[in-house]
């Protein structure tokens, strides 16, 4: 009984795809069938004739087999099989973090009434980016004087963290005042390519800054990048109250900040005062289309506003059945050669008789 099932659903299956296609294919089988048909209507004709023949109904029926197997090769049967496919949408997420001298002022908080550096708060900020996006790609860059990923994209996310610890503001030497779109370059090219490697990924920006725009020069709109990205927020980090900027000293090891030496103002020779903007960090969260979150001491990128926009963009899977046609053609090739085996043998028995 499950053998009869199996034959039943092998049968239920079976479908005609001629390879050289419909047209072409049909006619070549209808024109093989004829000719079997004609095989076997010549015989019988001749058999009943006065002069009768030579050749034997069996022999008739094994060319008019040749040609009916012939005719099913070139309508190429196959078997139709249904496959399931499973589509995965990932999630990239790119960070800017700023490192100009700024983030060094020590007037942010971070969850607690703990007062730290903008460039700390940053580090924690990004560690709880990417826990919020547990399934997702990363990809870190830095900037201030110029823009540079550091990170190109990657899952490990550990690797994010580890990148936030080496983080370090730029020193006062090179600084050439606070410009919110140096990383917009960087930030196109990135994200273009992304987009073009991955068009059916999820890209979610984040920029952490204090939102300071100290430079002669006119800001730039971040809104050129809605094309290739999906969500964007802006992170502010500071306080409006704002606090001085330390001096920071070429290198790499050790302190580089200078105790007890300030950046002093070109205006009023007095210790310049730094302060976080909310307006230019809001305006930018409305040019990417996304939304502003402050990081304070009552606010972190854990919180419930920083769960529901990271939620909305986990992994999703999706299935798609196909259906395709494999070709059987290989039982018709051993009845064909099984047919021309027997064909020469009689041949062959037949040319030794009339020797």
């Amino acid at each position: 009984m499950e053998v009869a099932s199996m034959t039943l659903a092998w049968w239920n299956t079976l479908v005609f795809a001629p390879a050289l296609g419909w047209p072409l294919g049909g006619a070549l089988a209808a024109c093989m069938v004829g000719l079997a048909v004609f095989a076997l209507v010549l015989h019988a004709r001749r058999a009943r004739s006065a002069q009768g023949t030579d050749e034997t109904w069996p022999t008739a029926v094994r060319r008019a087999l040749l040609c009916m197997t012939l005719a099913l090769a070139v309508l190429t049967p196959g078997i139709e099989t249904t496959t399931t496919s499973r589509a995965v949408n990932a999630t990239d997420v790119v960070i800017a973090v700023d490192v100009t001298g700024s983030m060094a002022v020590s007037d942010a908080s971070y969850g607690s009434a703990d007062v730290m550096t903008r460039l700390d708060a940053a580090r924690k900020a990004v560690k709880d980016i990417t826990d919020s996006y547990p399934d997702a790609s990363f990809s870190a860059m830095r900037f201030g004087a110029s823009a540079s990923t550091d990170v190109p994209l990657t899952p490990d996310a550990p690797a994010i963290g580890n990148w936030a610890d080496t983080l370090q503001p730029e020193s006062t030497s090179v600084s050439a005042g606070s410009s919110l779109d140096a990383p917009l370059d960087q930030l196109m090219l990135g994200l273009k390519a992304m987009r073009q490697a991955h068009p059916d990924d999820a890209i979610i920006v984040y920029i952490v800054t204090d939102g300071e725009q100290t430079s002669a020069a006119s800001r730039r709109s971040f809104s050129t990048l809605r094309r290739y990205i999906d969500d964007g927020f802006t992170v502010g980090v500071g306080s409006s109250k704002g606090g001085r900027i330390p001096v920071i000293r070429d290198g790499t090891s050790g302190s580089r900040i200078q105790s007890g030496q300030w950046v002093q103002d070109p205006d009023t020779g007095q210790p310049g005062i730094s302060r976080m903007n909310v307006r230019n960090l809001k305006d930018i969260a409305d040019e990417l289309g996304g939304a502003y979150l402050p990081a304070d001491a009552t606010h972190t990128l854990r919180d419930e506003a920083s769960s529901k926009v990271s939620s909305a963009w986990q992994v999703s899977e999706g299935t798609k059945q196909r259906t395709r046609v494999n070709p059987v053609v290989w039982p018709l090739a051993i009845v064909m050669v099984v047919l021309l085996a027997w064909e020469i043998g009689s041949w062959i028995v037949v040319s030794r008789r009339l020797i």
